[in-house]
């Protein structure tokens, strides 16, 4: 009896404390983030933790961690926000349950939306990213012609972490693009100049359904020599050379720029965005048709008028023209699609 009596205060005290060990705990009293960096020892993380409120007592996370001598710590940063015991805090830390940032992409942005996008995260500046978009060595080997990312950078939401740096972003994009390219089984196509004309196919229209015939429109006008005269590569030439005002000038359209196919023959250098997959397709499997012309419908913001011959496209334009006074004079805004403006050749 007496030796019982000797263990039930033991007992009682190991109950003790592994109640207190056990227990959940939140010092801080709203959110924490906590970052612990590369090659951070586990008495550094356990005094980090204490410090931000995470742990009671950095002791609790140390004997945790000695009872886990087998896991491995992972460096990020944190995001605490209920009590937790210190063996779950461990657990979090080992299994790597970092805070990420969340960075969507939509269809058509180009590198400098991108750019004001990733910089807004706060995990590098814009011009860290445009520096990165700059070097085409990540896409060389696909697209020997390529003067930087742009038409690559896939459009998507991707998850970055404090870690990711502007470089790794552009390899986690390009990587996507490979990815869906491997997907369309292109054959033989020429991915440069798959890209660029999918990429204006992507400016010019909105509407998935119209994309294999906008991009009818513009194989039909290389085969006859035609000049794209496409209005987001005016936009995008100007862009390049600093000069855009947020709308097109007789300037622009004037412009000897090589991006600008109003002047200049064929297909622009290189993409003025980064399409998305249903405008590979179309790039790479244009409709079988005669069209030659494109306009908006008068009231419409995401279809348009296409046309064979000259004479059609201008009675297009006539309507369109027409829908729009009619729209102004009811102080209606213009139904005109995001770079599909009349065609003037």
């Amino acid at each position: 009896m007496r030796v019982v009596r000797k263990l039930i205060p033991a007992a009682l005290l190991l109950a003790g404390a592994a109640w207190f060990a056990l227990r959940p705990y939140k010092g801080f009293e709203k959110d924490v983030v906590v970052t612990i960096p590369r090659g951070s020892t586990t008495r550094a993380m356990a005094e980090t933790l204490e410090a931000n409120g995470v742990v009671r007592h950095r002791w609790l996370f140390l004997a945790a961690r000695a009872l886990n001598r087998n896991v491995t710590l992972q460096a990020g940063e944190y995001h605490f926000i209920d009590p937790a015991a210190p063996h779950a805090v461990l657990a979090r830390i080992a299994h790597g349950d970092v805070l990420y940032y969340e960075l969507t992409v939509p269809e058509g942005s180009n590198m400098f939306d991108v750019a004001t996008a990733a910089g807004k995260l706060g995990l590098f500046d814009a011009g860290s990213f445009l520096r990165a978009a700059r070097d085409p060595a990540l896409v060389r080997d696909l697209a020997p012609k390529a003067a930087n990312l742009e038409g690559y950078l896939f459009p998507s939401t991707y998850r970055l972490t404090r870690d990711t740096d502007a470089r790794r972003l552009c390899k986690m994009m390009t990587a996507q693009f490979r990815s869906v390219w491997r997907q369309l089984t292109p054959g033989k196509a020429d991915v440069h100049a798959t890209v660029t004309m999918a990429s204006l196919v992507e400016k010019e229209t909105g509407n998935p359904a119209e994309r294999a015939r906008v991009s009818s429109v513009f194989h039909n006008r290389l085969d006859k020599s035609m000049r794209l005269q496409c209005d987001p590569t005016t936009i995008y030439a100007a862009l390049l050379g600093g000069t855009w005002r947020g709308k097109i000038h007789r300037s622009d359209l004037d412009s000897t720029h090589p991006y600008n196919t109003y002047q200049s023959a064929g297909l622009p250098p290189g993409p003025i965005a980064n399409p998305g997959r249903s405008s590979l397709e179309a790039a790479l499997r244009p409709e079988k048709s005669d069209f030659l012309y494109f306009v908006a419908k008068p009231g419409s913001t995401r279809e348009h008028q296409f046309s064979a011959t000259r004479a059609e496209h201008e009675q297009a334009v006539a309507a369109y023209r027409h829908g729009r006074q009619a729209q102004q004079q009811t102080k209606a805004p213009p139904a005109v699609p995001g770079g599909a403006k009349p065609r003037r050749g």
